[in-house]
């Protein structure tokens, strides 16, 4: 007992002792089961990419075929490399062309030119709604007829200026 209090060591490595200058070896095997050869066997895991296969496991085939999606059997072809490539096909772009009362540029689907649209405006819905809530107020001396001078209320027309076919039509309503 006055040994170990003397002391205040752990017990001493069961090995060999260990001279300066040598490496230290792992304590041998004892007690365990011995560890599997895998040059004894004929099957084994191929590696993982990137990495050496792991000394003392052993290697096994590749199943004959994997499960892939929804339970579809699918099996690895012959020439299978462990580099794939991953191709994303990307969606067109639908652009939603808003026609105002300015100028769009755009491509004409009359005659396939780039184009800045030309706009002009008629007397539509909006400007005969204004005119006539505009009597009803009382502006019957003429001033009811004051959205006809208004571009604001009228609405607008756009066309190809090479063309001149109408591509829209921006109504106030």
């Amino acid at each position: 007992m006055s040994e170990m209090s003397s002391t205040n060591m752990p017990p001493p490595y069961p090995g060999p002792p260990v001279e300066s200058g040598q490496s230290q070896n792992p304590p041998p095997n004892l007690g365990y089961p011995a560890q599997f050869d895998a040059s004894k066997t004929t099957q084994g895991y191929p590696p993982a990419p990137g990495y050496p296969p792991a000394p003392g496991y052993p290697e096994y085939p590749m199943p004959p075929a994997y499960l892939q999606g929804y339970g579809q059997p699918y099996s690895m072809p012959a020439n299978y490399r462990q580099g794939t490539t991953v191709v994303v096909a990307q969606p067109p772009i639908t652009v939603v062309q808003t026609f105002r009362d300015v100028p769009v540029h755009m491509n004409c689907p009359h005659c396939r030119a780039e184009i800045v649209t030309g706009t002009h405006y008629e007397t539509g819905t909006f400007t005969w709604i204004i005119c006539f809530v505009l009597f009803f107020v009382g502006c019957s001396l003429g001033c009811c007829f004051f959205p006809f001078c208004v571009d604001g209320c009228k609405d607008v027309i756009h066309t190809c200026p090479n063309c001149r076919q109408q591509l829209a039509r921006y109504s106030r309503i």
